[in-house]
């Protein structure tokens, strides 16, 4: 199979976990709590990943000026991005209460945090070193409770299975797009292009991971959020770690 194909897959496997989440979520009444508690320990292995690997890639390919840059560049590009889905209603209006939004607001949430994700993964790929398997296990053990949570919301609101299976088999299928564009854009790029991208998919995870993933595990886990994103972190750094 040619590299690209690989980028593919590991996009694919990527979104293919918010699939694996929302199939769960349609048969089986999932507590909110365990969902809750899945989601504050993918917060941690996230984060784990993200200094770990993504930041400390970003600066040895380019140097610290594109790594900070790109890192701010993502988070700013994260916030508005919702701030502009807050003004249309389409996702959670942090701060307004304690509903949960809808769910079709949370797959687009979704969709946001996928595509830089995958195509960091497709980028990890570029010179033959292989899919970075500490990012990708973040990724899955994170878009799984996504995938459950959004389901159970759109399940709810009287959505078919039909459509709810389709909207998340595209976003899977976009990730895997993503994933290869980050391996074949970027295939020839310089090292400060690289780590502006990568830095850029760091900053708008950790937006992400504050804006949504804690806030929405505290709601349900509440003293347990801390501990369980500790427990996150520590299992993301013992992938790095290779043990």
């Amino acid at each position: 199979m040619p590299e690209w194909g690989w980028a593919a897959l590991a996009g694919l496997a990527a979104g293919g976990a918010l699939l694996a989440g929302a199939v769960v979520a349609w048969l089986v009444d999932v507590p909110r709590r365990i969902v809750a508690g899945t989601m504050a320990f993918g917060a941690g292995v996230l984060i784990s990943a993200l200094a770990f690997d993504l930041v400390l890639e970003a600066q040895a390919e380019g140097g610290l000026g594109p790594t900070v840059l790109g890192f701010g560049a993502g988070a700013i590009a994260y916030v508005l991005a919702n701030r502009l889905l807050d003004r249309f209603d389409q996702r959670n209006p942090r701060g307004r209460g304690e509903a949960p939004g809808t769910g079709t607001g949370i797959a687009v949430g979704a969709l946001l945090d996928g595509i830089p994700e995958s195509a960091v993964l497709g980028l990890s790929m570029v010179g033959g070193s292989g899919v970075s398997v500490p990012v990708l296990l973040a990724i899955v053990i994170s878009n799984v409770p996504e995938g459950l949570s959004s389901t159970a919301e759109l399940k709810a609101s009287g959505r078919s299975a039909r459509w709810t299976m389709l909207l998340w088999a595209g976003i899977a299928l976009a990730c895997a797009l993503a994933a290869i564009g980050g391996f074949v854009v970027l295939d020839d790029a310089s090292g400060a292009v690289t780590a502006f991208v990568t830095a850029i998919a760091a900053g708008a995870i950790l937006a992400m991971i504050c804006d949504t993933m804690i806030p929405d595990a505290f709601r349900t886990a509440h003293e347990f959020t801390g501990l369980l994103a500790t427990l996150g972190f520590l299992a993301g750094y013992a992938v790095h770690q290779g043990v």
